[in-house]
């Protein structure tokens, strides 16, 4: 039997939120700043903030979270920036979608649950800016608690500098954690964003883990937050380079083309978008991660 942990469920729920404005803050600043190169004579966009809200079958309080979207940026054509906070109990159908510790011993005895995290899926402008995901949860149950998340870059032009810098600050990060983190995150990364019915990668990899449950609570969590504090040093300067290039109709159609891939992926594969919709989240707050616009052919 686990403890309630009030306390870790808490600081967990803040850091996504500080995690969260972080990033938001930093998004904002990039739009501000391009001041030259393609859509530079464009206004800045600015992220929508949303409340979200759950209920439970008996029309109970059930959580809710912020979605923050920005749309027609001119460095972000569309990006998501949500947070949540969930609870309640789950049912059979959202214990198979869970994304880690299926079986749990006595989950169907008592099948409450609390989560919390933040989820981040940008799509940029510029085909040689690449796009990113990133996330990072807590997922509580009275017989078991877990970490998870990672970031992964999805670049449809591929810079071999790029992937080599976004992949450098990981490591950077999970170091101190220990010399095998990295690699360990890496590949189970390159396993997860793994396209089976395309026979290809969705992207050039990043760190990915789940059901991360050393025993040591303020261990894990300290990963989990480092996993987090590497995604803008990661990527924040790939967009500061590559928003400025000019690009081709041969270049975007690219881009198009990489975002059905991308769109294939989460609504094929992704656990995270299952586990979701199965436990009634709000619905456009989980599909936020879909490109505004894609191709297939």
């Amino acid at each position: 039997m686990t403890a309630e942990m009030k306390t870790e469920k808490a600081q967990a729920a803040a850091w996504f939120r500080d995690l969260r404005n972080q990033i938001v803050a930093a998004f904002e600043r990039l739009e501000d700043s391009h001041s030259e190169g393609p859509f530079a004579d464009m206004a800045p966009g600015r992220f929508e903030v949303t409340e979200t809200t759950r209920t439970s079958d008996d029309g109970s309080d059930a959580g809710g979270g912020l979605m923050s979207v920005m749309r027609g940026g001119r460095v972000f054509e569309k990006v998501g920036v949500n947070i949540s906070e969930v609870y309640g109990t789950l049912g059979e159908r959202a214990q198979n979608a869970m994304a880690a510790r299926k079986g749990i011993p006595g989950m169907k005895d008592d099948p409450r649950f609390w989560a919390s995290g933040i989820s981040l899926v940008a799509h940029m402008r510029n085909p040689h800016v690449p796009a990113v995901h990133m996330n990072t949860r807590m997922f509580w149950t009275p017989h078991a608690w877990w970490f998870g998340g990672g970031s992964d870059l999805n670049p449809c032009i591929e810079y071999d500098e790029d992937t080599a810098h976004f992949h450098g600050q990981q490591k950077a990060h999970l170091d101190p954690h220990g010399a095998d983190q990295y690699p360990r995150l890496k590949e189970w990364a390159d396993e997860y964003f793994y396209i089976p019915h395309r026979k290809r990668a969705r992207g050039v990899g990043g760190i990915f883990m789940d059901d991360q449950s050393s025993g040591d609570w303020a261990a894990d969590f300290a990963l989990t937050q480092d996993i987090g504090r590497a995604f803008l040093p990661a990527f924040v300067p790939l967009v500061e380079k590559r928003r400025v290039q000019a690009y081709s109709e041969a270049d975007k159609d690219a881009q198009l083309i990489h975002r059905g891939l991308y769109a294939e992926y989460n609504l094929v594969y992704d656990r995270g978008t299952k586990f979701g919709l199965e436990t009634g989240h709000d619905a456009n707050a989980v599909l936020m991660s879909l490109p505004p616009l894609a191709k297939w052919v």
